[in-house]
């Protein structure tokens, strides 16, 4: 089943921030000016930040009317804007039709990573995840991803480090308008993210593993969660298409032999589920001859999730064991837990066309 399509631009008008640097070029070209002209108002949007085409001055007048009447640089009104006292800001931005997506901006000493979304929630169903209670509508634009990063820019006032596609959705079941977004964030002549700084994360659809790294080299992180088919089966199901026989083959595949590189493996702390030495053992097994990092994460609870967080000495104890095998593995650092910002806690405004509609989890119970 094909997912739908996002919601058309205003009018008719052009979708600015859905072209890459070589689609302004070809877009200028169509307006009767020349390649470089694109380039410039691809500059201009990303760079700059402008949204104004008569500011656009080394533009010429012609192509400046033509953007003006035929195109839009188009912003996601702002819903709702929560800080948290670790300094974690969660933006509810809305769509023009009505819906809404969640995008985080984490702050750190050295770095600091935006986290955006790439559908209106989710059609995969893990069982512990708060964007999957909503259900699914559609996916997003390039123009829609890209948007999140420019009022991150603009309200903070500064690209950030990172991006990371761990946001709502599955970002590789909107494949072509990921991979545009992707190449306008790694674009000098916009936000300038090296490849190993912006990161897509996906449960774990596997043609489109193999599609990514025919076009694209940025990071990968997977949505692991069990060593075994029969436990990630339940946890996350599209597993029972894609099982691990399928998709640890193609994360190598993936690196390419450059052992610069790594898969990181996203793994939830799930109390009596998924935490035990036994599973630390069968996962140190399944990841042999993986150049890895695992990420553990502890468990963020949301009303009828059904799970707990596994105790800090389990998850400890699972780490510990991971690094005597040889393993990188890092626990994450719960961030913005309390404005429902952290991971697997995302939820934003959500028609649900798989079932019925579904009303945002709230954030506290």
């Amino acid at each position: 089943m094909t997912n739908p399509e996002p919601a058309a631009p205003a009018a008719g008008r052009h979708d600015l921030l859905s072209l890459d640097q070589h689609g302004c070029a070809a877009l200028a070209q169509a307006l009767g000016c020349k390649p470089f002209h694109g380039r410039n108002l691809f500059k201009w949007m990303h760079k700059h930040g402008v949204d104004d085409f008569d500011a656009m001055t080394d533009l010429p007048k012609a192509f400046r009317a033509r953007l003006t009447a035929e195109a839009e640089v188009a912003r996601l009104p702002v819903s709702t804007e929560q800080p948290s006292a670790d300094g974690t800001i969660k933006w509810l931005l809305e769509l023009r039709d009505g819906q809404r997506v969640e995008t985080v901006f984490i702050p750190e000493e050295r770095r600091s990573t935006l986290c955006v979304s790439s559908q209106v929630g989710c059609a995969l169903d893990c069982a512990f995840c708060a964007t999957a209670r909503q259900g699914f509508n559609r996916n997003l634009s390039a123009g829609e991803i890209i948007a999140q990063v420019r009022h991150a820019v603009q309200r903070i006032g500064r690209a950030p480090s990172n991006i990371v596609l761990m946001g709502m959705g599955e970002p590789l079941a909107n494949f072509e308008a990921v991979v545009t977004a992707t190449s306008v964030m790694r674009d000098d002549l916009a936000y300038m993210l090296s490849k190993y700084r912006v990161t897509l994360s996906t449960s774990g659809i596997v043609p489109n593993i193999y599609r990514l790294a025919e076009v694209s080299d940025i990071a990968l992180a997977v949505s692991l969660h069990a060593p075994d088919n029969a436990l990630r089966d339940e946890l996350v199901p599209i597993n029972r298409k894609y099982p691990l026989e399928e998709l640890i083959p193609a994360c190598r595949a993936y690196l390419r032999g450059d052992p610069r590189r790594r898969i990181t493996w996203e793994y939830v702390m799930l109390d009596g589920v998924n935490d035990s030495i036994a599973h630390a053992k069968a996962l140190i097994r399944l990841l042999e001859g993986t150049p890895s990092k695992v990420n553990l994460i502890p468990f963020n609870p949301f009303p009828g999730s059904g799970f707990d967080t596994s105790p800090p000495e389990r998850v400890d104890a699972f780490r510990q064991r991971l690094l005597r095998a040889g393993l990188v593995a890092t626990t994450r650092k719960t961030r913005g837990d309390e404005i429902a910002a952290a991971c697997g806690q995302l939820v934003g405004r959500v028609q649900d066309r798989r079932r019925r509609p579904v009303a945002a989890v709230p954030a506290h119970p």
